[in-house]
């Protein structure tokens, strides 16, 4: 008997959902705005960037996927299992961190609206957290999620694919570079894996697999999820590069305030910058759906309360998040210190489950050797860059 080819066996589960939540909760405002960024400042060598964040990536991806979904727990009930109290702290740094980022999405999703839309950025905060607690509403929760974020996923795919084929960068170089950049930059590397596979967004798919109830998933799924997660965050970023790239080796000059908007306005003109509103609101609106998913999945370990009524408390998260931004704007000093402490989360949470899984024996299961001991480098690289950074950021909000 044959087997079905990978696609469709994940298409046939809540693979690929949770693959696209995965990778859609990445791909926020902030993705856009960094890739951008730090690909002004590296032209080409963002390609090497690029490759070295989608390894480590990768190494911490399958290391949460697989230990999470081998022991059949989310990661805050596994952590209480073996050290008491450390999920707690686990739950307590995830829910202000995807609080704190929820706000910036919302405030994003109100940005892409207000593009497309003569409405005012606050109107569109509003018209998106309505949409986003209307999916929520749904009667199946987790189908109405995994349709909303392919759907939208593809859409930010194929405008960007598009917005390449524009912008028509030296690929050549490209390629050069990737392998022999010319310059290496630490900070982008680590400010790509914390934006990519950083506080909330690490658990995101796992919690999505463990929520199908009607049947474990294999571990050869939960391997290729994981896999397809990170390529399509990768695929989305690299997309981008080359566009920014692209419109920069033909001489534009990007706006500062807004420079992945200039991104799309120098390829296509004002077309280009609509396209940049859907793009911006797709990447805003799946992110807040993601961050309030696997938030409350956390909260789910504190008390049976937050258990029976996740629609309620999700509805809750998203609102609480809109009323701090239309209130409060985007408060600027809490999204850095948090940004900054969001950075430790994945050192913390990738050591105390390998850790895990150095005391705990399952039976059929072994956790692979070089998975255990790459994901300790990672945790090590991780945790002193995000001292570095702390050490060099806190400081300036003072």
């Amino acid at each position: 008997m044959t087997s079905k080819p990978w696609y469709k066996n994940i298409a046939g589960s809540a693979g690929i959902g949770a693959a696209f939540l995965m990778a859609t909760s990445a791909i926020g405002p902030g993705f856009l705005t960094q890739t951008t960024v730090f690909t002004q400042q590296l032209m080409a060598s963002m390609g090497f960037v690029i490759l070295i964040s989608v390894l480590i990536d990768i190494i911490a991806q399958l290391n949460i996927w697989q230990i999470l979904t081998a022991n059949n727990k989310r990661g805050s009930e596994l952590a209480n299992e073996v050290l008491p109290g450390s999920g707690h702290a686990l739950t307590v740094l995830i829910c202000l961190g995807g609080l704190a980022f929820n706000i910036g999405n919302i405030s994003g999703a109100g940005l892409g609206l207000n593009i497309l839309f003569p409405v005012s950025v606050e109107t569109g905060s509003i018209i998106s957290a309505v949409i986003a607690v209307v999916l929520f509403l749904s009667k199946d929760i987790a189908k109405a999620m995994d349709l909303f974020v392919k759907v939208l996923g593809f859409v930010m795919l194929g405008l960007m694919l598009y917005v390449v084929f524009f912008a028509q960068p030296s690929m050549g170089e490209v390629v050069h570079r990737t392998i022999l950049p010319s310059t290496i930059n630490f900070t982008s590397i680590v400010t790509l894996v914390g934006g990519t596979v950083g506080g909330y967004i690490t658990f995101a798919g796992a919690h999505r697999l463990l929520e199908n109830k009607t049947a474990a998933p294999a571990m050869s799924e939960v391997k290729r999820s994981a896999v397809t997660g990170i390529i399509i965050t990768a695929c989305m970023r690299i997309l981008l590069f080359l566009a920014v790239l692209g419109v920069l080796q033909q001489g534009a000059q990007l706006n500062d305030a807004n420079p992945a908007a200039s991104v799309f306005q120098s390829a296509l003109g004002n077309i280009g910058y609509k396209l940049f509103g859907i793009v911006l609101w797709s990447a805003a609106i799946t992110s807040v759906v993601g961050s309030a998913f696997t938030s409350v999945s956390f909260l789910k370990t504190l008390h049976p309360f937050f258990e029976k009524q996740q629609r309620a408390v999700i509805i809750s998260f998203i609102l609480l998040s809109t009323c701090i931004f239309l209130v409060w704007g985007k408060p600027v000093f809490i999204l850095v210190i948090v940004g900054t402490l969001n950075g430790f989360i994945l050192p913390f949470s990738l050591g105390l489950m390998l850790w895990i899984m150095m005391r705990k024996q399952l039976p059929g299961y072994k956790h692979p050797q070089w998975l255990l001991w790459s994901g300790w480098l990672v945790v090590a690289v991780m945790l002193w860059m995000s001292i570095v950074t702390c050490i060099n950021e806190i400081p300036k909000l003072f």
